[in-house]
């Protein structure tokens, strides 16, 4: 309910933004085509001013840069976290788990299941047979190069055909293990990540020693972060039932052909499973720390944005003060009430617009940094890059829009309002 409020929120602040520009360019239009007839403020005023207060502006522009920062590097990390997740997941495949199951470190499925959805229609075949990985999965700690603290590492026993079914993976280096042999391949993120995850190391856990032979990229998805090995070798060592998995993952013969898949399998009174499309189930993982991070980063945002409106606030007031009597001057010289508001205005938004570039700018070296959390789906770690889209900088740059509206509207109306007669008694 939060996370679809502020969502709503935002949507709602980006449409004010968007009515107010345009009312604001509108606005401009008019006032120069009765330029001939009431007159108009020229920009370069506005600019003079500006240089006049070069160090109010400064301390106005900071603020909503910084403001503008964090919003949407919160942003392009919630996105980033779950592009990494969706990216795990292929149209073209089908995954079993046991019905009722959130995800699969709490899924089960027998190998008489497995062998009765392999024959369902639309699962798609090779020269050694139906395109079916029967999956393990475990956490495991391994300590983090950065810190040498022990962290989550997700393995995954799966079947020797895997890379024929998620087909985005490839061995970069090294070799792939050998069916039967304790050996792992590592992601690429987990290799860097982790020590010990190298190519050539040999590595301790769950009472066996493994010998890492190849690193995989997966594409920059969560299996990245995963090390893979022999589905049966690793039951064997975790001391679990050699014909219990947590999941199964089928490749289909195409995309459309999912729906009579599941209907197979669901209706199969053998069978107490769960059928998804495995692009949805990796996009359902994602929601949970999706909507933290976009309330956290929403939270901070909205605070900071609160101390950059009376930033801008006090900026705009102070110029307005400071030039009471040329605001009459032009009064009395014959501009209107609405010349002066929309040169306050622009004015604002010149600031905030500056401002929003500079911290859409300050963050733009982070897309595609990676960093690390845990997944609370699956309780292990998990690594992903920030995505920073030309979406986000536009809400960026709307949002400190919005802000210098905030902060300038109100002193543009007070300039316009003020009693030519009081100022010009100062002069």
């Amino acid at each position: 309910m939060v996370p679809k409020l502020i969502f709503g929120l935002l949507i709602t602040i980006v449409a004010i933004a968007a009515l107010l520009l345009v009312l604001i360019v509108v606005g401009g239009i008019i006032a120069g085509l009765l330029a001939p007839f009431v007159g108009s403020v020229p920009i370069s005023y506005n600019f003079r001013s500006i240089k006049e207060r070069w160090t109010s502006t400064i301390v106005a522009v900071l603020g909503i840069a910084g403001t503008v920062g964090v919003f949407v590097a919160m942003l392009s990390l919630a996105r980033g976290f779950k592009a990494t997740l969706v990216a795990s997941g292929s149209p073209g495949n089908a995954l079993i788990m046991r019905a009722g199951s959130s995800s699969e470190m709490m899924g089960g499925i027998t190998l008489d299941s497995v062998r009765v959805a392999q024959d369902a229609p639309g699962v798609a075949r090779d020269a050694n047979g139906p395109l079916v990985t029967q999956e393990v999965v475990g956490v495991v700690p391994f300590p983090l190069v950065s810190t040498g603290t022990d962290a989550n590492v997700q393995i995954r026993g799966v079947s020797p055909n895997v890379l024929t079914i998620r087909n985005f993976a490839k061995i970069v280096q090294g070799r792939m293990f050998q069916p039967g042999l304790a050996e792992l391949v590592v992601g690429k993120n987990a290799s860097r990540t982790y020590s010990g995850l190298t190519v050539g190391s040999n590595v301790n856990f769950g009472g066996g020693r493994w010998k890492v032979v190849g690193v995989f990229d997966a594409g920059g998805s969560s299996f990245d972060s995963e090390v893979w090995c022999d589905a049966h070798i690793l039951s064997q060592v975790l001391k679990r039932p050699d014909n219990i998995f947590q999941s199964a993952t089928i490749h289909l013969t195409s995309p459309a052909s999912f729906q009579q898949f599941k209907d197979a399998v669901v209706s199969d009174p053998r069978m107490n499973v769960d059928v998804w499309r495995e692009v949805d189930y990796y996009a359902k993982q994602s929601t949970t720390m999706t909507r933290l991070i976009t309330v956290l980063g929403g939270f901070v945002a909205a605070i900071m944005a609160v101390g950059a409106v009376f930033g801008a606030l006090n900026t705009m007031y102070s110029a307005v003060a400071e030039r009471g009597r040329e605001i009459a001057t032009m009064r009395a010289l014959g501009f209107s009430t609405w010349n002066v508001i929309l040169s306050f205005l622009f004015e604002a938004l010149l600031i905030s617009f500056t401002a929003g570039l500079i911290g859409c700018l300050a963050v733009l070296p982070l897309n595609g940094l990676t960093t690390n959390t845990m997944n609370w789906q699956t309780f292990s770690n998990l690594a992903f890059a920030f995505k920073i889209t030309f979406d986000l900088l536009v809400m960026g740059v709307l949002f400190a829009l919005v802000m210098g509206v905030l902060g300038g509207l109100l002193p543009a109306i007070r300039a316009a309002i003020s009693p030519v007669a009081v100022a010009l008694r100062e002069l």
